[in-house]
């Protein structure tokens, strides 16, 4: 009997769709182009083939629906959220203007930084005062709390975020002042305090003014969607993907949207995990290359790390500093605007550049035929034979060649050089961006990046891996099935979790044990409240417990995890060991005779995924005749004149133990893995391309 498991990821230029059959591990996947401006269309578009292609009935799907989604990232970089107010302390309206003082570039007098999601005009104060020990000095009166009211109305606010002094210590006021305005004014309201119970005032109140900003966003998209699905026959629920690897419930989602920043590129890391651990690889560099963005992931021990704060809309891609610093747990990667869409363009030295910018969906790359007329990489990979533009999507979109030709031209023409050519440097200049934005990732983790394996993935991943790989001095790429839509794919491998923090800081050894047990149930309690919602089963939640900690008078923390269980078991002598093996790990050294601090407690609630079957690959048996390869096609791999005529292959045609030589184009409705001269594939047992790179 069939156990059919839906899966859905928003693209900034495709919606992917996945279908698994957790019984039998059958797979059918589709794409369709995103629709920004209506989101759901491009979903109903994407499920609707899926499961006509499938022949399943939507009411034959009861497990619940998981989603990953860019529409937050894309409204903050975009600057396209809701109006939405903010309330602050009395005297402290200006902090996301000035911001935490850090300047990303020191020697920039004309520096700039991404506007707030909310701004100064719609910013308003209130009296009130908490002091750093959680004594409550002022409650708002109830005269201040009815102009307030009345302000917000009166501003047309859609959602407001409230962010008051020292409400992470004591959150009273802060959700007193919530429920006030949530009732009164009848829009979406949250408090800092559930967002981000965390020391320090910019990041608590970036982290909150985001989340209110997305909430308009948000909220009506999943009922939108929920409507859609009940009225379909779907006897699913919708679980949304998070940041930090987990799903959780759309209630739960739509309360805190900004919790799905990095939802989609998650996705993919846990399908990666998935992968290196089904593989035994112990590193392995998740490479997800999109239409609009492309991002790396270092999975290390079967693990993707975790990261406590992300930065989002930055201004400037490597420049630390220069966007939201959200104070959201989230997969630790990298992310930049280098995809199938990335436009090319001559910067003022007249040096070819690709990206950030992006076509996106509408109007996309000029071959799209939609009305772009601007160069892109995929125009890049038409012109260069690397595409077939009568396959793209299985022939069900075919390209325009002569539109990515036209497109290019000026380009060319600006260098002084062929057509050809300037779509070859397309090409390298795409994959170097990426590979140096890798490389960058990795050198800030201290993490050597030469000899890891990658995993490609994405639609444009599998065009770009063996090029990345060679530019990080790596000698092997993975070519899963099914690589366009791993990222949804990963949603179906996702355990349901959810990370929470509260600062409470406390030098170890003054430590009360009765308060930091009634710190962490408050935790657990949130923890298991979201878990159920979600559908799991109480006894199958599981709880782990972390720490921020420093020696005192640091500025700055590290988190080290500390155990697990229904309750705090760690000893101080175990904390004591783990902080320093973190921190000699970190800075090589340790410092003796100085407290240790801890600033923020940590709970992660999870359960794991429900099993499912070894996903069925459908490989082919081995040839008994030698394998020949379905057609052949002129190529270029570097310059003009490098052009050779290279085999084409049907992925669904390869069969398991089978190997050739590159240059070589393996296609697949839904991606092209491009097989650049030097390197031999095999065929793994699930119907894996392996691509080992020859020694030089």
């Amino acid at each position: 009997m069939s156990d059919w498991r839906l899966a859905v990821d928003i693209g900034g230029t495709f919606t992917d769709a996945v279908l698994l059959d957790a019984a039998t591990g059958a797979v059918t996947v589709n794409k369709a182009l995103t629709t920004p401006a209506a989101p759901l269309e491009g979903v109903q578009t994407a499920v609707g083939q899926l499961l006509s292609q499938a022949k399943v009935a939507p009411g034959e799907i009861t497990a619940p629906i998981v989603h990953a989604t860019t529409l937050i990232t894309n409204a903050l970089i975009e600057n396209k959220t809701g109006r939405a107010g903010l309330v602050a302390t009395s005297g402290f309206g200006d902090t996301l203007l000035i911001r935490d003082e850090h300047r990303y570039d020191m020697y920039d007098l004309q520096i700039e930084f991404p506007a707030p999601p909310i701004s100064r005009e719609l910013t308003f104060e209130i009296d009130e005062r908490t002091a750093a020990t959680g004594e409550v000095l002022a409650v708002p009166s109830a005269a201040s709390v009815t102009a307030l009211v009345g302000e917000l109305a009166e501003a047309r606010v859609e959602s407001v975020a409230v962010c008051l002094l020292n409400s992470y210590v004591n959150p009273a006021n802060e959700r007193l002042l919530a429920e006030e305005l949530r009732r009164e004014l009848g829009v979406p309201v949250c408090a800092s305090a559930d967002i981000s119970p965390q020391i320090r005032e910019y990041p608590r109140m970036i982290t909150a003014a985001c989340n209110a900003a997305t909430m308009p966003i948000i909220g009506p998209y999943l009922d939108e969607l929920q409507k859609w699905l009940s009225a379909e026959g779907f006897g699913g629920s919708v679980l949304m993907m998070l940041s930090n690897g987990g799903v959780v419930s759309a209630d739960d989602a739509a309360s805190a949207p900004i919790r799905l920043v990095e939802s989609g590129p998650a996705a993919g890391a846990l399908a990666a995990r998935w992968f290196a651990n089904r593989m035994g690889e112990d590193r392995l560099l998740a490479f997800d290359m999109g239409g609009t963005t492309a991002k790396a992931t270092l999975v290390e021990d079967g693990e993707p790390a975790l990261t406590n704060t992300f930065e989002v809309a930055r201004r400037y891609r490597f420049k630390k500093g220069s966007g939201f610093p959200v104070s959201v747990p989230s997969v630790d990667l990298v992310e930049i605007g280098a995809g199938g869409g990335s436009l090319a363009h001559l910067d003022q030295f007249g040096l070819l550049k690709v990206g950030p910018e992006s076509s996106g969906a509408d109007p996309g790359p000029a071959c799209y035929d939609q009305g772009g007329d601007q160069p892109a990489v995929t125009d890049a990979d038409v012109v260069l034979g690397l595409l077939d533009p009568d396959a793209f999507l299985g022939g069900d979109m075919p390209l325009d060649a002569g539109r990515a030709q036209a497109a290019i031209e000026p380009l060319a023409a600006g260098l002084g050089m062929s057509t050809i050519d300037t779509a070859a440097g397309m090409y390298e200049v795409v994959s170097q961006n990426m590979a140096a934005a890798a490389r960058m990732h990795a050198v800030e983790r201290g993490v050597d990046l030469r000899g890891v394996t990658v995993l490609a993935f994405g639609g444009a991943g599998p065009p770009h891996a063996c090029r990345v790989a060679e530019l990080l001095d790596s000698d092997r790429v993975v070519f899963p099935v099914n690589a366009s839509v791993l990222s949804a794919f990963g949603t179906l491998v996702s355990p349901v979790r959810i990370d929470l923090a509260r600062s409470m800081p406390v030098k170890l050894a003054e430590i009360d044990p009765a308060e930091r047990d009634s710190l962490l149930d408050e935790l657990r309690e949130e923890g298991r409240r979201v878990l159920l919602s979600a559908g799991v089963p109480e006894a199958d939640i599981s709880f782990r417990y972390g720490i921020d900690a420093r020696y005192t008078g640091q500025g700055n923390e590290i988190t080290i995890w500390v155990g697990e269980g229904d309750a705090w078991e760690a000893s101080g002598d175990e904390v004591v060991g783990a902080f320093e093996a973190e921190y000699r790990h970190i800075y090589g050294m340790t410092i003796d005779d100085v407290d240790i601090e801890i600033v923020t407690w940590r709970l992660a609630a999870r359960a794991d995924p429900a099993e499912i079957a070894e996903v069925d690959a459908e490989v082919q048996s081995a040839p008994d005749s030698p394998f020949q390869p379905a057609s052949t096609r002129t190529a270029v791999f570097g310059r003009e004149q490098d052009a050779v005529e290279v085999p084409v292959y049907r992925r669904a045609d390869l069969a398991a133990g089978m190997s050739f030589l590159g240059p070589a184009l393996v296609e697949e409705r839904e991606t092209t893995s491009i097989i650049r001269p030097g390197w031999n594939v095999s065929v793994a047992d699930d119907a894996s391309l392996i691509a080992v790179l020859e020694e030089k």
